[in-house]
């Protein structure tokens, strides 16, 4: 990547979630209570090895964090499989995505303090890794040029979905990555239909949580928006094994559940940047609706798929 040594680029991929609204579907298709992204819903594999599979296409495992939470230690261990497995990071509860991105931020800056790392959901669908990933790897080359931003991957709307959060680019800063690259004027947090509506005739783009950044934009970007958190996180210190939980579990045992995009990326418009995705097939896989809508749009039918249709 131009301009970024490969050595100080991480990935944080957020695992820790319990995935309540796609649970009803989950279900049906596994029967010992796992979360989605640990869910095999479309091929061999689990959401979660997907995204790690993705991740590797980009960074090693060695500078690769996961981020889960303790209740899902069960479902965990099996997907670490390779030679050199991934740094994990167990939270004693799930303080939502706010937490889930700057616990391991602040991680990466004890290790690595200059590092740059990129921000993956774990259930997601991408048809193209490929052609994902390339745009990730130019998303993370320009966070390095514009390295007082947080840059987001946003996804052209096919309609007024409420159950993503929106943003409207505003005035370009450069042409690259492909797609160029916008600051944003507004980000709404699902907004209303109509707001959505309003946001889409402007060229509005989803908010797909894919993100680059400096690690040390991230841990400020918090510290601004989350002071009480911030706080909370900075104690953990330079510990290391069972030293390191017991400084996670504390900073956890009061911290209150904050949504990384509400409290943060709302909060402070005027560090973000957007680059949209490239034409291919992209979806958050966060309610049974979207699950269904990309199968049949992607021609695929999982055994799951047959096997629940036959049982209708």
């Amino acid at each position: 990547m131009a301009g970024l040594e490969s050595g100080t680029l991480w990935s944080i991929i957020l695992a820790g979630g319990e995935g309540m609204r796609l649970r009803p579907l989950v279900e049906r298709i596994h029967a010992d209570g796992r979360p989605k992204q640990f869910a095999v819903l479309v091929g061999s594999k689990s959401l979660l090895r997907h995204t790690l599979d993705r991740s590797a296409r980009l960074v090693p495992p060695e500078r690769t964090v996961v981020v889960t939470t303790r209740s899902h230690e069960s479902f965990f261990a099996g997907e670490l499989w390779g030679e050199v497995p991934p740094r994990v990071l167990v939270q004693p509860s799930d303080r939502g995505t706010a937490a889930g991105v700057l616990l391991p931020a602040h991680r990466i800056a004890r290790i690595d303090p200059d590092a740059y790392a990129i921000v993956l959901p774990s259930d997601h669908y991408v048809g193209d890794d490929a052609v994902f990933m390339t745009h990730v790897e130019r998303l993370a080359a320009a966070a390095y040029r514009h390295p007082m931003r947080i840059l987001l991957a946003g996804a052209r709307p096919d309609g007024p979905d409420t159950g993503y959060g929106w943003i409207q680019p505003g005035v370009p800063l450069e042409k690259a990555p492909a797609g160029g690259l916008n600051r944003i004027d507004r980000f709404l947090e699902k907004p209303t239909e109509e707001a959505a509506r309003a946001c889409m005739a402007r060229g509005g783009l989803w908010n797909t949580f894919v993100m680059a950044a400096r690690v040390r934009t991230l841990i400020e970007a918090g510290r601004r928006a989350l002071p009480r958190l911030h706080e909370r996180l900075a104690r953990i210190g330079d510990r290391d094994g069972a030293s390191e939980q017991l400084g996670i579990d504390n900073a956890y045992r009061l911290a209150p559940p904050e949504n990384f995009s509400h409290s943060v990326l709302a909060a402070l418009p005027g560090w973000l940047a957007v680059s949209p995705l490239p034409e291919m097939v992209w979806s958050d896989w966060g309610t049974p609706d979207r699950v269904l809508e990309t199968l049949r749009r992607e021609g695929l039918a999982p055994e799951w798929m047959r096997r629940l249709a036959t049982t209708a």
